[in-house]
């Protein structure tokens, strides 16, 4: 199926590795120029090499996207296209799990900042050029977490369904629908990226088993009893962005091999 993105500029943010990189790979495949940001440099340098295999134009941008100086670099890369991007799709890594009674002001801030406060400063800065042009897409990468909070990850499931909160009133704003500009949020479960190994370590460790051990328990507590992988979580997040899915908007995803039990 072409998704009629070809030549189409998209933003993606946390695209070094992992489920950004799935997301800017599935793009890149479809002829969308993109520009991908993630804080370190080398590992972003190797993903922009691997991406411009597919032809289209791949600019690197080392910054930290939660500070308004890393937003000001991305609008102002040479060879980009300003705030007119047609794709945004937002993602920041989650912050870290614990009691919530050990969390002081200053991790709230952190995580509100990172996970609610940069994708509506993204989506502020975008969405009215995009209504402008008829055409605009914004994917938010959050966790499966917003429907089944998890009680260690407190931060996340905060900061998460604040932003939540905020796409679904948004996205049904008429000068954005009608527009052709929609707005979805991405609920991913457990994908084999780093992050989902470095909780298995952690969980390993503090068990006393192996990874191995941690991961096959992991598993069977999925219906489809395996892990998700970055490629398929990219290629979803490319449908959502196409031309053909313009009538979706305000919606959650959720992809977790069927772990979440919910009926809604």
């Amino acid at each position: 199926m072409d998704l009629g993105l070809k030549g189409k500029w998209a933003l993606v943010g946390g695209a070094s590795k992992g489920l950004g990189l799935g997301c800017a790979q599935s793009l890149a495949r479809e002829g969308v120029n993109v520009v991908i940001v993630a804080r370190g440099a080398e590992a972003l340098e190797a993903a922009a090499v691997e991406l411009r295999q597919f032809g289209s134009t791949i600019l690197a941008v080392a910054v930290d996207i939660t500070t308004a100086e890393g937003r000001d670099a991305i609008w102002s890369v040479a060879g980009g296209p300003g705030k007119n991007f047609d794709i945004v799709v937002t993602n920041a890594g989650g912050p870290p799990p614990g009691d919530f009674r050990n969390w002081e002001r200053d991790d709230w801030i952190k995580a509100v900042d990172a996970n609610m406060l940069t994708p509506i400063e993204l989506i502020k800065a975008t969405v009215d050029g995009m209504a402008a042009r008829g055409f605009g897409r914004i994917v938010n990468i959050t966790s499966s977490a917003v429907k089944a909070p998890i009680d260690i990850l407190g931060l996340s499931n905060g900061a998460r369904s604040g932003l939540t909160g905020f796409v679904a009133g948004v996205a049904r704003t008429q000068k954005l629908a009608a527009n052709n500009v929609t707005l979805n949020n991405l609920l991913p479960g457990a994908y084999d990226t780093d992050r989902l190994r470095a909780t298995m370590k952690g969980a390993a460790e503090k068990t006393s088993q192996s990874v191995d051990a941690v991961a096959e328990a992991r598993k069977k507590t999925i219906p489809a009893q395996r892990f998700g992988n970055p490629q398929e979580f990219g290629d979803t997040c490319a449908f959502l962005c196409s031309a053909q899915a313009g009538y979706i908007t305000g919606q959650n995803i959720l992809t977790d091999g069927g772990a979440y039990a919910g009926t809604f």
